[in-house]
Order: C-alpha cells, then structure tokens, then sequence
C-alpha cells in the first residue's frame, strides 16, 4: 500500500490546484509551509474533495484499496457504494471498473446537471490516474441503456467486512 499511497499523492498534489476551491488550496500551503519551513511538527492537510465533486468512481480492485481511500478521502458510504457494489457484483474489472461506478450512479438517478464526478484509478507499475468529468445534463436512469438498470433496486447490498468461511 506504501507505493499506491505515493501514486496517488502524486495523483492529488498534481489535481488539486485544478479543482479545489481555493480555501481547500490555501489550507494545504500554509500546512506545508509550517511542516517544510517552520519545522512545525503537523500533519499534513488532506483537502477535502467533497468540496469538488459531488461523486466518486474508485477503481474497484479490492476492498483494501477502498477502505484506504474511505479513510484517507474521509468519504461516506454514500460517496462508496458505487465502488463497493461494482466489487460485489462484478469483481475486480480492471479499469472498466469506474464505467460501471458511473453507470451505478446513473442507474441510481444521482447524476443531475452540473454535478463533478472524480474517477480515480489505479495500474501496474504503481500507476494512478484521475479523469474528471461534469455532467451536461441530469441523467434520467429509465431512458439511458445501462448495465444496472435491471437490477438496481436491489441495491446496495450489505456487505460485510469480515466473512468467516465454514469447513
């Protein structure tokens, strides 16, 4: 996890200047001026991209990942269950992954006009990489073809996060 942590610090340093407001950009220097040249002994500011975008799409490669990201992000269930449901019910899809999240958020009607929508993903090698989409217009479930349409009433579904295994 130390070097997906590294990748996406990369990731966020370089992304959040375009797209935080710049209460959240100027929190995050002046921590980094204490810490880097006061000697300030601080931790460091993580922004908060609630304040950005209105939707999360967390390249689903395993539980570990998201928990981390939930964490660190300081998202809600809310912001997870597009990922944590394409888990569950399509496993780790590489990055075809954050279609499918988006698509869950469609299919739920959670996408409206002028909303941000932050995908985040992660590769070989450590890579990471943002794509950050706003939508032209409210999304309307019942007229888009999607992958969920025909389920998404039954979802969420719980998902526990210890499940023993009987012999």
């Amino acid at each position: 996890m130390a070097v997906a942590g590294e990748a996406l610090k990369t990731n966020i340093t370089t992304l959040g200047p375009l797209v935080l407001p710049m209460s959240e950009q100027l929190l995050f220097f002046a921590t980094l001026v204490g810490r880097k040249i006061l000697k300030m002994k601080i931790k460091p500011y993580i922004p908060d991209f609630k304040l950005a975008f209105e939707h999360f799409c967390i390249h689903a490669g395993g539980r570990a990942v998201l928990d981390e990201l939930e964490k660190n992000l300081e998202l809600t269930d809310w912001h997870m269950e597009p990922s944590r449901m394409t888990l569950n019910r399509f496993g780790n899809t590489s990055s075809s992954s954050l279609w499918y999240e988006l698509a869950y958020s469609e299919a739920k009607g959670r996408i409206r006009k002028g909303n941000r929508t932050w995908q985040i993903a992660f590769g070989s090698g450590f890579k990471c990489n943002s794509a950050v989409w706003r939508a032209l217009r409210t999304i309307d479930p019942a007229k888009e073809k999607n992958p969920w349409i025909d389920e998404i009433h039954e979802f969420p579904v719980s998902v526990p996060k210890v499940v023993s295994i009987a012999a």
